[in-house]
């Protein structure tokens, strides 16, 4: 477990660059993503900053739901990015590297070809049919480019109790408490393989790369969209990131706005 220090240095801990390398680390606070977006007004950050907190009292979900998370038991994170590189209507891209970090981290971690992960679109990951880390991004554009973007992670690690939801963590998986600092260091080592990926604008195959680790590729699921229970085939994703559905011979490309998955 972390010192409880305002700031830790994970040096010879990673093999990294620049993610992670800066890290602020806070013993409680409202919303890691909410801190980094105020430090960005106010402080000029080394790219890959990361703020991270012991215990996150307000943490932030997709479609302003909280992120719930046990104090100093997971990993509640953001990690400050400057895409200078990348236009607004490529954003997706971001979610998608984060996703892949995610997946990458947790299969590392689990190492054990028994459990199933898969990245639910657009951002989540479930181990087994439950979830296991949820992402939500928040970005400063600067006409056509997004000149900022703060990428926060919550993944559950040794938390072992999620009474009424359909999450677990790796610890629950693994029968056994993991080392919080160097789940972090898997975390950031992955996050900048895939970051210098999309910064190489190898788009191609990063979306290859999500497609082919998506939860029910394939397969036939119910949906709640646009208010109504529908069930879809999953065809993947179109290259500004919608999902794309088979309803019959008919192909539906659907936003997050109008679907929820019925898992």
């Amino acid at each position: 477990m972390f010192t409880l220090n305002n700031k830790v240095s994970l040096f010879g801990l990673m093999e990294t660059l620049f993610v992670g390398k800066n890290l602020i680390f806070l013993p409680v606070t409202n919303s890691t993503n909410s801190h980094a977006m105020e430090l960005l007004k106010n402080v000029n950050l080394p790219e890959g900053t990361t703020v991270q907190a012991a215990h996150q009292s307000k943490g932030k979900g997709q479609r302003g739901a909280t992120w719930i998370a046990e104090p100093e038991s997971n990993l509640t994170l953001s990690v400050i990015l400057r895409p200078s590189f990348l236009r607004v209507h490529e954003s997706f891209f971001l979610y998608l590297i984060a996703a892949l970090a995610a997946y990458d981290t947790t299969s590392q971690l689990l190492a054990d070809s028994q459990f199933d992960v898969r990245i639910k679109w657009p951002n989540d990951i479930y181990v087994n049919g439950f979830k296991s880390c949820g992402i939500l991004i928040e970005n400063k554009l600067n006409s056509d480019f997004v000149s900022a973007t703060v990428i926060g992670i919550g993944m559950n690690i040794n938390q072992l109790s999620f009474e009424g939801l359909n999450a677990t963590s790796l610890a629950v998986l693994m029968g056994k408490s993991l080392d919080l600092r160097a789940a972090a260091a898997v975390l950031f080592s992955h996050l900048e393989k895939y970051y210098l990926l999309l910064r190489n604008r190898q788009f191609q195959q990063l979306r290859q790369l999500y497609t082919s680790r998506m939860l029910g590729l394939g397969e036939e699921l119910a949906f709640n969209y646009r208010s109504e229970i529908k069930h879809f085939r999953i065809g993947g994703i179109t290259d500004a990131g919608l999902l794309r559905l088979q309803d019959g011979e008919k192909v539906i490309e659907a936003d997050l706005g109008e679907l929820r998955w019925l898992l």
